[in-house]
C-alpha cells in the first residue's frame, strides 16, 4: 500500500511540476510581448531593453533544461542575477552611490566565481566518476 502511494504522490507532484514549468513559460512569454510592445510604442531599443530581454531569453532556456533533463540548471539562475545586476547598474548609475556600485560588482565578481566553482567541481566529479567506472 505504502510504495502505492509514493507512486501516486510522485505522478502528482511530476504533474504539478509540468504544470508550474508551464505556468513559468508562458508567463515569460507574455512578459517577453509586453517589453516588445513597449519597445514599438516608444519607438526605441536601449540596452537595457536587450538585457531583460536576455534575461527572458535565459528563464526559457532554465525551463527547457529543466523540462528536458528533470534537473535545475543551477548555473542558469547565476547567469540571470549576473544580468540583472548589471541592467540594475546601467539603468540607475546616476543615481547610485560608490559603495552601493562597489557592492554590485563585487557581487558579479562572486557570482561569475561561482560559476567557475561550479564548473570545475562538476568536471572533476565527472573525470573521477569515469576512472572509478574503469
Amino acid at each position: 500500500m505504502s510504495e502505492k502511494i509514493k507512486t501516486v504522490v510522485n505522478q502528482g507532484l511530476a504533474i504539478a511540476q509540468d504544470i508550474g514549468l508551464i505556468i513559468v513559460a508562458i508567463a515569460t512569454l507574455v512578459a517577453v510581448g509586453i517589453e516588445i510592445n513597449f519597445m514599438f510604442e516608444n519607438g526605441t531599443v536601449l540596452l537595457t531593453d536587450l538585457l531583460l530581454l536576455f534575461i527572458y531569453l535565459e528563464v526559457l532556456t532554465m525551463v527547457a533544461v529543466y523540462y528536458k533533463s528533470g534537473e535545475l540548471p543551477i548555473k542558469f539562475p547565476l547567469y540571470i542575477a549576473i544580468v540583472a545586476l548589471a541592467r540594475y547598474l546601467i539603468l540607475d548609475m546616476k543615481n547610485i552611490d560608490t559603495w552601493r556600485i562597489l557592492g554590485i560588482t563585487v557581487a558579479i565578481l562572486l557570482l561569475g566565481l561561482s560559476i567557475i566553482v561550479i564548473h570545475y567541481c562538476k568536471s572533476n566529479l565527472f573525470e573521477k566518476n569515469a576512472r572509478d567506472e574503469d
